[in-house]
């Protein structure tokens, strides 16, 4: 089951605009064009829910937006957001505890980073089975790729949030491997961040 944020809430944006200064945003709004009008999509750990206002920028109104954060306190600030002429449910639970079908987009804004390798599958299986066929995932998330300063970042964020929310892993799982696995296929990837944070959009 991924942390709760609660304990972060207040803060959270403030503290990653001054570490990752735009990037964090830039990475997760980068794809969202590609969302098709009219979808029903699932966004699953959106935090404070400023990407409810980055989608209402691109599509105005039409789409269907289910809302799913296990942080009542994160939840509590999404719900302020102005969604434009979407229809958005939300749903303060973790993702595990909410099932649904016939989505046509999920997004998964730095989720499975809180996920340890072994609790990951069974998460991973669960969002998968909720995606229409030929749907499409959008997924952000940190990368290692050999700096010696992405592994050193990582375990102090680690090490913080695990303090703080209970974040139970101490190394990112195997992300891709999943997507592999259920057959997906890679349509396009940015890199940002100095290539520490990917943002990447799969098809189903």
């Amino acid at each position: 089951m991924a942390s709760n944020y609660d304990n972060s809430a207040s803060f959270y944006d403030g503290l990653s605009r001054l570490v990752f200064g735009n990037a964090l945003v830039n990475a997760q709004r980068h794809y969202l064009p590609d969302i098709p009008p009219n979808s029903k999509v699932l966004i699953i750990g959106g935090g404070t829910g400023w990407i409810l206002e980055e989608i209402a920028k691109v599509h105005p109104s039409g789409l269907e937006i289910v809302y799913v954060e296990i942080s009542a306190k994160m939840m509590a600030l999404s719900q302020k957001r102005n969604a434009g002429g979407n229809k958005v449910t939300f749903i303060n639970k973790a993702v595990e505890e909410f099932t649904d079908e016939g989505f046509d987009v999920v997004i998964t804004p730095f989720l499975f980073d809180n996920y340890t390798e072994k609790a990951l599958g069974p998460t991973f299986n669960h969002i998968h089975q909720m995606l229409k066929a030929s749907g499409l995932w959008l997924n952000i998330d940190f990368q290692l790729l050999g700096k010696w300063w992405q592994y050193a970042m990582l375990k102090s964020m680690l090490l913080f949030f695990k303090v703080l929310c209970g974040v139970e892993s101490w190394r990112l799982p195997e992300i891709g491997s999943h997507f592999a696995s259920n057959g997906y296929w890679l349509l396009k990837k940015k890199a940002f961040y100095g290539s520490f944070i990917g943002a990447r959009v799969y098809r189903k």
